[in-house]
């Protein structure tokens, strides 16, 4: 489903010069799976995900989703993955449903079908309370729903979900979460991007470690903690990250 390799990016920057986001990052992640990519703030992994879903396009390397290149096939790309984020807007001026039904016609879909689809899903997703109210009106649950929905009104295969909890209370995330985990149930291939390992360790099939640009560790979460002899993941994830700081440190200061 989703495959990266050697996957580099860097920017130009007037103060510190060339600025690497990423540094020769690969990974996989399959069907029916939840691959997480950890990392603190600024670690890359917006980087990833938006070169993933075509936003950026990538330095080196390659990278490609369902089969189709992110950079010579980026039309098929769209068509393939659902992205949500902490950041994904909600139309003010706009309703649940219009929302939804506007994402379904942008992404080609014919009306009766679309129509079909979108009731299925707000079944599915309790949100029938939320057709008729205004994106200015919503909740923050509401507004998550609306934008989970969004991204999946067009059955794509793979779903990228970037800090997507962030700022939700609790009951709200934990019910994203459990979403999440249904649609990997139901078959498709997810990236999940976080900082909060206890998300991890409850939705996760595999995962990978990233911070500054590379990635530390990755397998599944006992091959993990059984390769680094640490059973808690934040403690691991810790000191994985203390140890790459400190060898960066003794490197520019021998």
């Amino acid at each position: 489903m989703i495959n990266v390799q050697s996957l580099t990016k860097h920017y130009s920057d007037l103060r510190r010069g060339r600025f690497e986001a990423l540094k020769g990052v690969s990974f996989r992640a399959g069907e029916g799976e939840i691959f997480g990519l950890l990392g603190p703030n600024g670690a890359g992994k917006t980087t990833a995900l938006r070169i993933l879903s075509t936003v950026l396009r990538p330095s080196g390397g390659s990278a490609s989703v369902n089969g189709y290149d992110v950079v010579t096939q980026s039309a098929q790309v769209r068509r393939h993955i659902g992205f949500m984020s902490a950041n994904t807007a909600v139309y003010d001026r706009m309703t649940g449903w219009e929302m939804v039904e506007y994402f379904g016609r942008l992404h080609g879909m014919p009306r009766d079908l679309l129509a079909e689809r979108m009731e299925a899903i707000f079944d599915r997703l309790k949100m029938n309370d939320t057709r008729d109210v205004l994106g200015a009106k919503m909740s923050t649950g509401m507004k998550q729903k609306v934008s989970v929905a969004r991204a999946v009104v067009h059955d794509p295969p793979v779903l990228i979900f970037d800090e997507a909890t962030a700022g939700l209370d609790v009951l709200v995330a934990r019910a994203l979460l459990n979403t999440i985990a249904e649609l990997r149930d139901g078959g498709k291939c997810v990236i999940y991007s976080t900082h909060i390992m206890r998300e991890a360790e409850k939705l996760c099939d595999r995962i990978a470690i990233l911070h500054r640009g590379e990635i530390l560790a990755a397998g599944t979460l006992d091959e993990v903690r059984q390769q680094h002899q640490e059973h808690d993941l934040e403690e691991l994830f810790f000191q994985l990250i203390s140890q790459h700081d400190q060898r960066a440190l003794e490197e520019m200061f021998p």
